[in-house]
């Protein structure tokens, strides 16, 4: 990035970072994208895992909204990232006869029409009316008074980490030029304008220029942190507000189907994960250490009470085997006038050669990054294509639906297990075979992690050769999701999973030590802090672990 002048420099490896640098190369521009951490190591990783319209947002008529969100949704299941994106269902209960059913029907039909209407929700089966025993039927684990009947209707999922990887591999594989542990410290300025930004190598050490015509802060939750290197008042600010999720096994909760449930704030999930399930989520403001958000008894507590308000047979603390927090980035205005939090997203070009892009839904990165680019453009001396990113499939996405009809020859041919295939089908769509073939290399890569089954010892091998994970962590949080998915957090697998790193990125067996023994301090202080009572108690002690490499 360094050795010549960049069209767009990227700052921000999240979702909304990763989909601006893919857009601005597929326009033929020379892109770079730097991240201080790993890719999705902030709010893009730690969602709701949901591409979803905003039932809700229905409610409070953001039609506009709505819209633009189930056209994404249309355009990630069906062309996009079939192979990372699936359908999923949820069941509403209702709670009121008359009234309640048609009041919520109203609007659920409202939103199948409106994901039909361009043609966008061909894969997305219909709503459906549910009596109190049909819905019993598919979520038994309801107490019989909680619902007089439901409503049925369908949404989308993916693996929030796993997509913005895939994304920054399908950006690289266009030119883009990425790294990240890449953090950048200051932006360079020829009088009023900026022209790029200092970068320091948190790997390797040393600091680099890297000159851009244009900058994209692409940040998130720290975009304020980030403007304030400018040394400019921006046009908005963003606030961080908290949401947290429990993972349970899907044993404790006997259903189905996903469910919705009313809150008096917002809307509880209860969404299926694999063999689990995910719980989410709280909405409460935070101000405190942005890297880490920690989960407080408190949280935890709220999300069990409102849950098992609905369940036959509660859930306790025991049966929680993964606790994960994120900051949502919501938009706060300077005047009384703007000062409503929002869910929109806003674009702004605070001096020349800046572009803040903030705020918004993981569903719809695809729209902000599309606008970023196009005021990217504007400061740029060439012409430039127009957006051509709801056509560009992602990695992995092209020949997926014809190889999982070959599942069971792929299986036969590999002698991995069908079941395995599909799941790799669902992580690597069409890179499957990059991973079979270190199986076929080495046998012993096709056996289980130790304690975290689901995946294959050949998942760390290539997270660390394939998809830039650079740390035991970025494997065990985000590559894959041991650490939400297992009772001990993936303790019991960490040692296996640094071993098998080591060759890959040439640690010595005092590096394995090293990334084991911070990753279990991890583990101790997230644990330590969702004993705490309160928000300053919990990021108090999750603060007693440091970064792998400090920042």
């Amino acid at each position: 990035m360094a050795e010549r002048e960049l069209d767009v420099l990227v700052v921000g490896g999240g979702v909304v970072g990763a989909g601006t640098a893919l857009d601005a190369v597929t326009r033929g521009l020379s892109t770079g994208v730097v991240e201080a951490r790993d890719w999705a190591s902030g709010t893009s990783s730690r969602s709701s895992k949901l591409i979803h319209g905003g039932l809700r947002y229905l409610e409070m008529l953001d039609f506009a909204l709505v819209r633009e969100a189930l056209k994404e949704r249309g355009l990630l299941t069906d062309r996009i990232a079939p192979h990372l994106v699936k359908p999923v269902p949820f069941l509403y209960p209702l709670q009121h006869r008359g009234w309640e059913r048609l009041y919520a029907g109203s609007g659920v039909a409202l939103y199948d029409a409106m994901s039909m209407a361009r043609g966008h929700g061909r894969g997305m089966p219909v709503h459906r009316h549910l009596s109190r025993s049909k819905a019993l039927r598919v979520a038994p684990c309801l107490r019989k008074d909680a619902l007089v009947g439901a409503l049925q209707y369908y949404d989308a999922q993916m693996d929030d980490a796993r997509y913005v990887a895939t994304l920054v591999r399908t950006a690289a594989s266009y030119g883009a030029h990425v790294a990240n542990r890449a953090r950048v410290v200051g932006f360079l300025r020829e009088g009023g304008r900026v022209v790029g930004a200092r970068v320091q190598d948190l790997e390797l050490g040393g600091e680099f220029e890297v000159r851009a015509q244009q900058v994209v802060n692409a940040t998130g939750v720290w975009t304020d942190e980030t403007q304030a290197m400018v040394g400019e008042r921006g046009q908005f600010h963003v606030r961080a507000s908290k949401g947290i999720h429990l993972v349970v096994p899907r044993d404790r909760i006997h259903s189905t189907t996903g469910l919705i449930l009313r809150t008096e704030k917002s809307v509880l999930f209860v969404i299926p994960w694999g063999r689990h399930w995910i719980v989410g989520t709280t909405d409460t403001e935070w101000d405190l250490d942005k890297a880490n958000p920690a989960a407080s008894s408190a949280d935890i507590d709220y999300l069990l009470e409102h849950v098992n308000s609905v369940l036959a047979i509660p859930l306790t603390r025991d049966d929680v085997e993964g606790v994960y927090a994120g900051l949502r980035p919501l938009l706060a205005g300077e005047s009384e006038a703007t000062s409503k939090l929002s869910r929109e997203h806003t674009v702004a070009h605070p001096v020349p050669g800046l572009v803040v892009v903030a705020g918004g839904k993981y569903t719809t990165y695809r729209v902000m990054a599309k606008d970023a680019v196009d005021a990217a453009v504007h400061g740029l001396d060439q012409r430039v294509g127009p957006c051509v990113t709801e056509s560009v499939p992602l990695i992995g996405a092209e020949g997926y639906r014809a190889l999982w009809n070959g599942r069971a020859r792929t299986a036969a041919s590999s002698g991995v297990h069908v079941a395995r295939i599909e799941h790799l089908l669902n992580r690597y769509g069409g890179m499957t075979q990059e991973v079979l073939d270190l199986i076929a290399a080495d046998p012993s890569l096709g056996e289980p992690l130790t304690g975290a089954e689901d995946y294959l010892r050949a998942e760390a091998v290539y997270a660390a050769s394939h998809e830039g994970a650079r740390h035991l962590d970025d494997v065990l949080t985000r590559r894959t999701r041991v650490s939400i998915e297992t009772f001990d957090r993936g303790t019991r697998c960490a040692r296996e999973v640094a071993e098998l790193m080591a060759p890959v990125l040439g640690w010595d067996t005092g590096q394995v030590a090293k990334e084991v023994e911070h990753y279990e301090k991890r583990v101790e202080a997230e644990r330590e802090s969702q004993r705490q009572p309160d928000d300053q108690t919990a990021d108090a002690a999750r603060l007693g672990a440091p970064e792998i490499i400090p920042l």
